[in-house]
């Protein structure tokens, strides 16, 4: 796990004024259930989703291009989530943006919005995982990642040139630290949190868990 430590204060300091909003909804006392509440509709609202909309259970990752244990998540762990619950409608999942190894996370993270413009998120954040390296995030890797998955190069370069997703990557990052993230991996599964690329079978147990406790819950006729 890559620990939020490595944020820089001046970074966190001017993103968390723009999600000011946000804090104000998960410190109301109007309703008991108003943070889990807002967690979920920011989420669901602003994510690349995989799986059903009606799946019973949620699964958000709050993730960094850069991070080597995101990156072990990914090839280990997603395939077999993707297998056994999201392609079955058993659960959805969410991507987000927790972007905090600096520079070229943001880059990342940022291009990887320009491709969700052209209907490509996934194919995009595929390549971004699997040519992770030192240098594999430059401005020009990015741009040749979009070609090589089939993107218009030249409305990707215009979209990553003009910064238009940054405000987006930075309250996302801010939002994860504010819910509870304190490193990367970070998950959320129907309000509960595991933290690090965990196995698989952690993901079974709480997943299988959560869906027994959908059943009990469900009223009957």
């Amino acid at each position: 796990m890559v620990r939020i430590s490595m944020v820089k204060s001046r970074f966190m300091a001017r993103t968390i004024i723009g999600v000011g909003w946000l804090c104000w909804s998960l410190l109301n006392p109007s309703s008991s259930a108003s943070q889990s509440k807002s967690v979920n509709e920011l989420s669901v609202k602003s994510g690349p989703i995989l799986g059903s909309a009606s799946a019973p259970i949620t699964i958000i990752e709050f993730s960094d291009f850069q991070c080597s244990f995101c990156k072990r998540f990914w090839a280990d762990t997603l395939p077999k989530l993707r297998e056994a619950y999201i392609d079955q409608g058993k659960a959805r999942f969410i991507y987000r943006h927790f972007a905090i190894l600096g520079k070229h996370s943001e880059q990342a993270a940022q291009a990887a919005e320009c491709a969700a413009e052209q209907g490509k998120f996934w194919e995009y954040h595929d390549q971004l995982f699997k040519n992770q390296g030192g240098l594999a995030f430059t401005e020009t890797k990015l741009r040749q990642y979009a070609r090589d998955i089939g993107l218009n190069a030249g409305a990707f370069g215009a979209c990553l040139g003009s910064g238009k997703h940054k405000d987006k990557v930075e309250r996302e990052t801010t939002a994860a630290a504010y819910v509870g993230g304190r490193g990367t991996p970070f998950f959320i599964v129907n309000q509960r949190h595991l933290v690090g690329a965990q196995p698989y079978e952690v993901f079974q147990k709480v997943i299988d868990e959560e869906l027994e406790s959908a059943k009990v819950k469900k009223p009957t006729k």
